[in-house]
């Protein structure tokens, strides 16, 4: 009897501990201080950041099919396949900065035939009944002889004509001539073919075909997924190109400005990462350059962060202090850093900016802010910074500047992390750009690693981030390239956002990256947004990145469970804002458990929240990831919720992100 009651005592005890564990767990309490709005959400708060790398402009955003258009490669025909009597030249050149063009002369037998072919970047992407815009430069190879003609052709992969059209070559000056071609079906890989047709040769040069429905020359899917994004701070053009492998193949945004004919091939600073293809043909055509940048920030309604060399080539490839710029040597580069400024915003009476007029924009691009350097770290940053700094706020005091923590958001590697932050606050950056590609567990730890962050001083900007899980970095080909943008690396990165949005005050920015991978010519991963050349695919990551954009708020709403932010209690993250112009509240919650929770949330001060919506991504495979045969994998749905008063009550499925609005 003692036993059996010792026994019922015992299993009482276990049964009711075990309930208040799961109520612990299962159950929690929220409290949203919903009357008193508190710090202001910048409206750069989520953003995008655009580098060229995995082919991201030219076979990317840059919409022209043609690779190695004005014959600029080291490889002079590089990209071409030529047949007959075809010779590179450079004797009176149509354009002085790109003085290489090539000869087609007949090659003197009834039955042989002269012409070019390319392929493109990974080939040309056809579509059916669209029409494709075909320039060329050209002029006849004789003098005084008669028109000379060539015939352009849309090939197929299956080597079948698609469409063709003769063009003729009147005279012996340099001239544009055009033509468009309409495709008759769809082909992912086809090429552009030119033939002589005439005895009289003629010489070619700047080939380009253009998809009709291109917007500003870039590809129109491709800018409706980033205007999508609503982004309030679009960063470019890196990132490590801004560096370069040497500082001769470093970024200059004054070669990527002007007539797109005459803008100089640039080396990509990523030309020699293919472990799998050591000497890839990844170079800058420009023709997506800095005033396209600046339309971009425009058409997608972001505010432009511009970033220049500081003077130092990638010090990830250069140990030797001679690859940089002497610090008494920095003029050229800090003039580059005014002209850009002077170009983006002074009136049409100044150099640079009677050239953005006569590109056709009179109108100034309203810049705020310029980021000096990149990832750079230890002592040969802050002395070239410091000049930077100085010369801007002499001359644009209203410009923000953006300075570098370096690559490591930590210590782990060394000082340097804390090094970059003192110098930065030292010279008195109006931003300090910080780095984190890092593991989910990392990602789900650092929710709270704002929060004991400075008040005073430089803000934040979180400029590269992303969670990567095991293999993320591997550049070997793969079946499935976009397999790591996991959802639950999307549901790391929501959860750790949560940190980023209740510490407003202190992080003012925000950007994933990279932005952009192509299937056929990725060496980093993972990315935000993939394509073929056709189509796009929105990750997961993609999506998160949305709903906070969409989502920002104007004032951070104080979110806690008991009397602290939730930022990890049992696996849960969460924060609130307050919409001014709607008027609406927002909670997002991210819950990384394996399985569901219940929340009560209590909006304070609010008699009553009524009918709302619920907007959440979920997936039961951690695993999952959207892909060219499944774009709709794991994407967000919308349904309605209701609450009771200013009570919400609701049950979270596990491993989900939710956004709730009233």
């Amino acid at each position: 009897m003692k036993a059996n009651h010792l026994f019922s005592t015992l299993l009482a005890g276990t049964l009711l501990s075990l309930a208040q564990t799961a109520m612990a767990q299962g159950e929690h309490k929220i409290l949203v201080q919903a009357n008193k709005p508190g710090a202001a959400v910048q409206p750069t708060m989520y953003g995008i950041f655009f580098e060229d790398i995995n082919f991201g402009a030219d076979g990317g955003l840059y919409a022209d099919l043609v690779e190695n258009r004005s014959f600029e490669f080291p490889q002079h025909l590089m990209g071409w396949e030529s047949f007959g009597s075809v010779e590179v030249m450079d004797e009176k050149p149509a354009y002085d900065r790109n003085p290489h063009y090539v000869a087609l002369t007949d090659d003197g037998h009834l039955h042989k035939q002269t012409g070019i072919e390319n392929r493109g970047h990974f080939g040309m992407g056809f579509k059916e009944g669209m029409e494709y815009n075909f320039t060329i430069t050209a002029r006849r190879h004789y003098s005084e002889s008669p028109d000379a003609r060539i015939r352009v052709e849309l090939v197929g992969s299956d080597n079948e004509v698609i469409n063709r059209k003769t063009i003729t070559i009147a005279s012996d000056e340099w001239k544009k001539y055009t033509a468009t071609l309409k495709s008759n079906k769809t082909d992912q890989k086809g090429m552009l073919r030119i033939f002589l047709e005439t005895p009289q040769g003629v010489d070619i040069d700047h080939v380009s075909l253009f998809p009709a429905d291109n917007w500003n020359n870039l590809r129109a899917d491709l800018v409706k997924d980033l205007a999508d994004l609503h982004p309030g701070i679009f960063r470019f053009p890196g990132g490590c190109i801004v560096e370069g492998t040497d500082l001769a193949s470093r970024y200059q945004w004054k070669n990527s400005v002007g007539p797109v004919e005459n803008r100089p091939l640039n080396e990509n600073r990523w030309n020699y990462t293919f472990p799998h293809r050591l000497y890839p043909n990844y170079y800058q055509s420009y023709g997506l350059g800095f005033y396209e940048f600046f339309l971009l920030s425009e058409k997608i309604g972001a505010e432009p962060l511009p970033v220049v060399s500081v003077g130092l080539a990638c010090q990830f490839q250069n140990d030797d202090i001679c690859a940089h710029v002497s610090p008494d040597e920095l003029q050229p580069y800090i003039d580059d850093a005014l002209d850009l400024i002077e170009f983006a915003n002074g009136s049409t009476d100044t150099k640079w900016g009677k050239l953005r007029a006569e590109m056709g924009h009179p109108a100034p691009f309203n810049l705020k802010l310029i980021g000096v350097g990149n990832e750079q770290w230890g002592e040969l940053y802050p002395v070239r910074l410091e000049k930077f700094i100085k010369a801007i706020r002499a001359k644009y005091p209203e410009i923000k500047i953006v300075g570098s923590s370096g690559p490591s958001p930590d210590d782990n590697d060394g000082k340097e992390f804390t090094y970059g932050w003192e110098q930065m606050r030292r010279l008195k950056a109006d931003l300090v750009d910080e780095h984190f590609y890092r593991s989910p567990e990392w990602f789900l730890s650092q929710a709270g690693r704002y929060d004991n962050y400075s008040r005073k001083g430089p803000k934040v900007f979180a400029g590269e981030y992303a969670c990567h899980i095991s293999g993320s970095e591997d550049p070997a080909p793969a079946a499935e390239p976009m397999s790591k943008n996991t959802f639950n690396a999307a549901l790391c990165e929501a959860a750790f956002m949560t940190g980023l949005e209740r510490n407003a005050d202190v992080v003012h920015m925000a950007t994933y990256a990279p932005l952009f991978s192509h299937v056929d010519g990725w060496q980093w991963r993972p990315d935000l947004i993939w394509m073929d050349n056709l189509t796009t695919v929105r990750t997961p990551n993609y999506y998160v990145q949305q709903l906070y954009a969409t989502n920002a708020g104007t004032n951070v709403l104080e979110t806690t469970e008991n009397k602290k932010p939730l930022e990890g209690n049992d696996g849960m993250f969460a924060s609130a804002v307050y919409d001014k112009p709607s008027g609406d509240y927002i909670l997002k919650v991210a819950n990384t458990n394996a399985t569901e929770r219940t929340i009560e949330v209590t909006f304070k001060g609010v008699k009553s929240l009524g009918e709302g919506t619920v907007t959440s991504i979920h997936d039961g495979n951690p695993d999952a990831f959207n892909s060219l045969s499944n774009k709709n994998n794991v994407t967000p749905k919308t349904s309605k919720v209701s609450a009771d008063g200013n009570i919400l009550r609701v049950t979270i499925p596990a491993k989900t992100f939710s956004v709730y609005r009233f």
